[in-house]
This record gives structure tokens, sequence and C-alpha cells, in this order.
């Protein structure tokens, strides 16, 4: 038994890195967040011509916005948006149907599981892992962005204020900083190079990746549009705004840190008890197995403890 916890968690792992890996060697390490040089940049420099790579990016970013209706797939879709996971809705199925299986395949051979057991169990890390690793890369992105974000704002108003007019503003920001948010404004410059307008640009992309702050450049720049003013004294505002805006989110999430770790541990404790006790004496449980009342006290202590993690969680999520 403790062979076979170890094996789980090593097939549970490999779920995890084959999934990466695939995803790496199917678009490169350009498609990768730690890349230096942003990945539009990397497109054009390697040939391809500008509308071809703005077809190709918008087509990445918009195609699981559109797949919501996808039986079982709305789940993940929207962590997929967000994090702009350039497989097809088609593609990350089948990226879960291939890791199941081969979860399924590691399980047979490493564990002598049954085979209803084996099955669920496949299923369970194909699908969960595929959902973790979309949902680490969409957590790390928009974190990512939103750091990026007042750097880019301050960006513009320097432009600007220089004599730019704000489509090259949008082009310098693009060149000048570093995925994701380079792309993201590459695209937009792109767009309005082709005809559309830098509001409906700015506007199509706080929808998608659901962010206020960007939202509120957004509004800025529609209103600027169709009002007039000072733009630059306007995102100069902005900018203010959205880093005392970023920085009471970090202060808000140091100070909850102590009450959500202390949720997970109080959650994660006794299934480590449980591992533990398992581990060090398998029969300690033989003589009250057989009770009647063990099984639906297991389902009780089940309850309870992701009731625990809901309650904690809804406790500490404080809206700023």
């Amino acid at each position: 038994m403790n062979a076979e916890l170890i094996i789980y968690g090593m097939v549970f792992v490999g779920v995890l890195v084959l999934v990466e890996g695939i995803y790496l060697v199917a678009f490169g390490k350009s498609i990768s967040l730690n890349n230096k040089v942003n990945r539009r940049l990397q497109m054009l420099n390697q040939g391809d011509r500008r509308e071809e790579v703005l077809a190709k990016l918008r087509k990445e970013m918009d195609q699981h916005m559109n797949s919501q209706s996808f039986p079982l797939y709305a789940l993940l879709a929207d962590k997929a948006r967000k994090a702009a996971i350039a497989f097809t809705p088609q593609q990350l199925i089948g990226v879960m149907a291939g890791v199941s299986v081969l979860a399924f395949l590691g399980l047979t051979i490493g564990t002598e599981a049954g085979l209803p057991v084996r099955i669920v169990l496949g299923i369970a890390m194909g699908v969960g892992g595929v959902y973790m690793w979309v949902n680490h890369k969409a957590k790390k992105r928009l974190s990512m962005i939103e750091e990026q974000l007042p750097d880019a704002v301050e960006l513009m108003v320097r432009s600007l204020r220089v004599g730019h007019p704000f489509t090259s503003a949008i082009s310098i920001v693009s060149k000048e900083i570093q995925d994701p948010l380079a792309t993201e404004f590459g695209i937009i410059a792109d767009e309005s190079t082709y005809g559309r307008d830098i509001g409906e640009s700015l506007k199509h992309m706080a929808e998608r990746l659901e962010m206020q702050d960007l939202r509120f450049l957004a509004v800025a720049v529609a209103i600027q549009q169709q009002a007039g003013g000072n733009l630059a004294e306007i995102l100069d505002g902005l900018a203010k705004v959205i880093r005392a805006r970023f920085r009471l989110f970090r202060r808000v999430k140091a100070i909850t840190a102590e009450a959500q770790w202390s949720g997970k541990f109080l959650s994660g404790f006794p299934v480590a008890a449980l591992i533990f006790i398992q581990i060090a004496k398998p029969d300690y449980y033989d003589e009250v197995i057989d009770h009647p009342w063990f099984i639906p006290a297991c389902f009780i202590v089940g309850i309870m403890l992701t009731a625990n993690v809901f309650v904690m969680r809804a406790l500490v999520n404080i809206k700023v």
C-alpha cells in the first residue's frame, strides 16, 4: 500500500509534466511566459507576415470564448481563455483523453488496483491534471498582466507627452515590455493598423481577461475619444489608481494569508494524519472497519472537510 500511494503521486506528477512538455514541443519555447522576447515579435522575426501573425494570435486568444457550449468543456473554457492556451478546444480534450490513457497504463503497470478503480483514477488524473495545469497558467498569466499594467500605462503617458499619437504609444508598449502584456498590446496595435477602433480592442481584451483595471483603461480611452481631453493626464491618474489598487490587493493578500493557510492546514491535516496512520500501522482501523457507522462517518468527515475549504475561502475572499 505504501508503494501504491507513492506510485499514485508519481503518475499524477508525470501527467502534469507530460502536458507541459507536449505544449512546449507543439508551440515552441516562445509560448512560455518566461521567454524574454515576446511571442509576437519572435513570430515576426521568423519571417511570418504581420497579418498572418495577427490572425493566428487572435484565433488562439478567442477560440475558447466560442467553445463554452461544448459538453463538459465549459468548466475549462474560462480558465483556458484567460491563460490564452494555444491548444484548440478539440486538442485540449484530446490531450485530456491521451494523458488519461497514459495514467491508466501507469496505474496498471505500477499498482494492483482493480479495473474500475484504475479507470476512475486514470480519468480523474487526466482531466484533473489538465485542469490544474490550465488553472496554474491562467493565474500566472493574469498575475503578470496585473503587475505589468501600471508600467505599461506610465510608458504610454510618457510617449503621449513627447508627442506620439496613442496608436504609436500602444505600439511602443508592445515592443518595450515583456509578455504576456506585450503580445496583448501588439495585437491591439496591429488591429488599429488594419482599421479597428482602439477603444473597441481594449474593451474586447478587458472582457476576455475579466480584469477591472483593463476595463478602467478601455473606458478612459473611449470617453477621451468621444469627449476629448488630455489623454496623457487621464492615463497618468489611471496609472496611479491601478498601482494603488495593486498595492492594496497585495496588502489584503498578506493580511489574509494566515487565514488561508489555516484553512488549508485544517482541511489537509486529517488527510495527512490518515495517510501517516495507514503507513505506520495499516491495521489501526481493523477493529472498527466493519462497524455499520464507519462508512457513514467517513462520508460525514469528508463533507465537513470539503465544507471547511469553501467556508474559509469565503471568509478571506475580500472584495476590493
